[in-house]
């Protein structure tokens, strides 16, 4: 690497340069030790160079996107039993469009917005993170005139499919207390579900937008890999991350995406640009919608897969799977084609995901390294050098716990080998999802293999095994399509009983996956079904 400037300036104690290289496993001659002190001195004055600049961060126009009325909940009935870590008002006083005019819409906890605290579930430890800059969806909410009404909770670190791990306290399901939200959009899920919010944003790296929406009876949608920018968005790593809405009904999903969706020019996964009208997801799906309700078979002409391994789990509950099976037979009674479809590598890709995380997420989710990619950084909260504190690591949950530990792990036993290999992995693995597809409008599957089970109670102890274990299975249906990003869109089809209590009566969805960029057709698929059954009336147990 070239330098800059022929070196003038400062030099570098050669203790500090016989430290670097003893640590990392090296030795120069004292001679060539006075060569590195000027040059890494010289390295040293361009970086001091850099941070004296000024940075270049959009701040928001305050008084366009006023702040107002921020609250942290004192009690459970403030945060609606856990949903809302901080309550606040923003809006503009000049939207773009009407889009989402008089929507109240939740913002998961990891997403900035300026002047407002953002915990992303842990206790900041003395160091409370308030960002400076709105995130690009946040913005775009409120050119929506939406009015943004709180930071819903989130489980720690983004880490938990859970609804117990945030530092603020357990979320509970809308359904049944002590029971999980799920995660780790879990607020989002509930201020939804409860009517305190009429729609939210949450964020998904394997099912976390996902997984609250099944357990908590909304439509919830993990859009295309690249759709939605995720600038100013705390993220776990860019090949995974993704931000979609969540409703109470199809339209309304399909509204808010609308309100999200395109490129912003800062988040480098992003198409450079999109057709405008490709981006019309309501007017589209009022169109098809005002058109097909004459017909008795609406969807006539669409082909679905129902996929064979999606239901190919041992902790798929049977009350789940008779939800799921009635509602895709509801489907074919609509006119669509159904068929049964097979794809080995459903099974090996949670895999490959799993392998992915460890580097990728330790270092720029954890850590707060992010390098090497054209996009915003967040400089007010990138980490520093070293390895995180033990008080940092004590305050994070089992999931960041786990994900750290691999980190370490895989550094010092594979480096990035590992992670390269799944990758590629991924990329032909997704081959195989994409030649299913080319031959079908979607694919369907339950998106949890199980209703909400138990959260544990406050004050319990646990070690991170057993509070790890208890969620397995969660993921398999969701993560998959992190992997691949393909839109994924779950949707509630009726109640089943809890695993651990017949009486009580909790959720279950149906998970539609299309192809790479064609949200629409999950959209009509599910709004269909919507418009012929109401799920909360449907009850299913053996």
């Amino acid at each position: 690497m070239a330098i800059v400037a022929s070196p003038s300036g400062s030099r570098l104690q050669p203790e500090k340069v016989k430290a670097l290289l003893t640590k990392a496993g090296l030795s120069q001659s004292e001679a060539l030790i006075d060569d590195w002190c000027v040059l890494l001195g010289s390295f040293e004055d361009s970086i001091q160079d850099v941070l004296k600049q000024e940075d270049d961060l959009p701040r928001p126009n305050l008084a366009k996107y006023p702040r107002s009325e921020i609250q942290i909940p004192k009690d459970a009935t403030e945060s609606d039993k856990g949903g809302w870590a901080t309550i606040c008002i923003a809006k503009s006083i000049e939207p773009v469009n009407s889009l989402l005019d008089k929507k109240k819409v939740a913002l998961k906890d990891n997403i900035a917005l300026a002047g407002i605290r953002c915990l992303n579930g842990m206790n900041p430890l003395g160091r409370e993170w308030v960002p400076g800059c709105d995130a690009t969806v946040a913005t775009r909410i409120m050119d929506a005139g939406a009015t943004i009404v709180g930071k819903a909770t989130c489980e720690n670190a983004c880490m938990e499919p859970s609804s117990d791990t945030s530092w603020t306290g357990i979320v509970h399901n809308p359904y049944a207390d002590y029971y999980a939200c799920g995660g780790s959009s879990s607020g989002s899920g509930r201020v939804v579900a409860t009517g305190s919010a009429d729609m939210a944003l949450g964020c998904d790296q394997g099912g976390s937008v996902r997984i609250p929406a099944a357990f908590c009876g909304l439509v919830g949608l993990k859009p295309t890999w690249g759709l939605v920018p995720y600038t100013g968005i705390l993220g776990l790593h860019a090949e995974i991350d993704h931000c979609g809405p969540m409703s109470r009904t199809v339209r309304d999903n399909a509204l808010l995406l609308e309100a999200i969706a395109g490129p912003d020019g800062l988040d480098d996964r992003q198409p450079r640009s999109m057709p405008t009208e490709a981006l019309q997801y309501s007017n589209q799906l009022d169109r098809f919608m005002r058109i097909s309700e004459a017909h008795l078979k609406p969807l006539s002409g669409f082909k679905i897969g129902v996929l064979k391994e999606g239901f190919d789990l041992p902790m798929l509950d049977s009350n789940v799977e008779k939800a799921v099976r009635s509602a895709v037979a509801d489907l074919a009674a609509l006119g669509a084609e159904v068929i049964d479809v097979s794809i080995p590598e459903h099974h090996q890709i949670c895999v490959s995901w799993t392998c992915t995380q460890a580097l990728a997420g330790g270092r720029d989710g954890l850590l707060g390294q992010r390098t090497g990619r054209k996009e915003l950084y967040m400089t007010d909260i990138t980490g520093g050098p070293g390895c995180v504190s033990q008080e940092r690591f004590d305050a994070w949950g089992p999931g960041a716990q786990n994900l750290y530990m691999k980190y370490l792990y895989v550094v010092e036993n594979h480096g990035a080998t590992v992670n390269a290999k799944a990758s590629n992995l991924i990329r032909k693995q997704t081959r195989a999802y994409d030649a299913i597809l080319s031959s079908l409008d979607a694919l369907v599957m339950p998106t949890i293999p199980f209703p909400a089970t138990p959260s544990f109670r406050e004050g319990e102890q646990h070690g991170p095994l057993e509070r790890l274990v208890r969620m397995a299975g969660t993921i398999l249906n969701t993560a998959p399509f992190n992997a691949t990003g393909h839109p994924a869109l779950s949707v509630p089809v009726g109640f089943v009983p809890a695993l651990d209590n017949q009486s009580i009566k909790l959720p279950a969805a149906l998970q539609i996956v299309g192809k790479a960029f064609d949200e629409m057709s999950c959209f009509k698929i599910a709004a269909c079904w919507e418009r012929i059954k109401d799920w909360k009336s449907i009850i299913v147990e053996s």
